[in-house]
């Protein structure tokens, strides 16, 4: 931390000032600092996208990473729709929305969740709308268009821990120009695989580790090649791919097959039957979850992990 905001959060320990008081002043800390750090990244020529991570408000450096994006690609509707948000405190677009005015659609499955939004400091300064939805494919097109967005997006976060794969095979009408996916690295870097459907689909009740999700960075890339998108990088956390629109892919940016973007997950988040953290990490994790039912995306059989 810098001594200047040293010097700012102790000035607010003894100012007469509400905690969305010190949370905005603060915030004002961090987007200036994440604007210093993205004038930085634009003197960068690398194709590498990992190189322009930071965090402001992402949970693994998406913020620099969606910056660097928004910067090489032309975006007609500086709109955004994001899943799985929780409070969207920690979220992928938050930084975009409130670095770069961006317009935002956010959804998810917990109404209180979204209620402390609602209620948070910044919520009133942004056009930001957020809905409370437990998302499914046969749901999720009506959801969408309660945004009133065009259907060119800027950008779309999908992030729902559970049948994400088949969410994003449904969506009918959004063309995106970016798209921002989380992928379960723990499937590995060559398996097209996803959990298979289940409209009622909740991480913990399926698998107690938490570690049975979600589908592989191949079987998200085949999905998106087939509605039209390049893979262009992954964070160095091993949890989000980024896709760009074919008609807008330019040298700024370059196109990867899943195995050569593939980036191992380090997060050690399995827990024991009591819930409680395990610590257990690379691939003990997979051995845990062993035996459970996947589905060939290419195939469209089932197997076994």
């Amino acid at each position: 931390m810098s001594a200047f905001a040293g010097k700012i959060i102790k000035r607010l320990k003894t100012a007469p000032v509400s905690l969305g008081e010190v949370e905005s002043r603060l915030d004002d800390i961090k987007i200036n600092q994440g604007r210093i750090l993205g004038a930085m990244n634009r003197a960068k020529t690398t194709t590498d996208l990992k190189e322009y991570e930071f965090k402001v408000f992402s949970q693994w450096g998406e913020d620099g990473i969606i910056q660097r994006l928004v910067d090489c690609v032309d975006i007609k509707n500086r709109t955004f729709i994001e899943f799985g948000v929780e409070s969207f405190f920690e979220s992928n677009c938050r930084y975009l929305m409130m670095n770069n005015n961006w317009a935002g659609f956010v959804i998810d499955g917990a109404p209180e969740k979204l209620d402390r939004l609602k209620q948070s400091h910044f919520y009133w300064k942004y056009q930001l709308e957020a809905l409370p939805g437990f998302i499914t494919r046969e749901n999720i097109n009506a959801l969408l268009a309660k945004s009133g967005f065009e259907h060119d997006l800027g950008l779309l976060s999908v992030d729902i821990d559970g049948v994400d794969y088949f969410v994003l095979e449904a969506i009918a009408d959004y063309r995106p120009r970016i798209l921002v996916l989380e992928y379960n690295a723990v499937f590995g870097p060559t398996r097209k695989i996803t959990v298979p459907y289940d409209a009622a689909f909740y991480r913990t009740s399926k698998h107690h580790s938490n570690l049975y999700f979600g589908a592989s960075l191949g079987a998200l890339t085949l999905l998106a090649a087939r509605r039209g998108y390049s893979l262009v990088g992954t964070n160095t956390a091993g949890c989000n791919a980024f896709y760009v629109r074919n008609d807008l892919v330019n040298d700024k940016l370059q196109v990867l097959a899943a195995e050569a973007a593939y980036t191992a997950s380090t997060a050690r988040e399995g827990r024991d039957r009591e819930g409680r953290l395990t610590m257990i990490g690379g691939k003990k994790r997979l051995e845990v979850i062993q035996g459970m039912p996947v589905l060939n995306v290419e195939s469209g059989e089932l197997e076994s992990l």
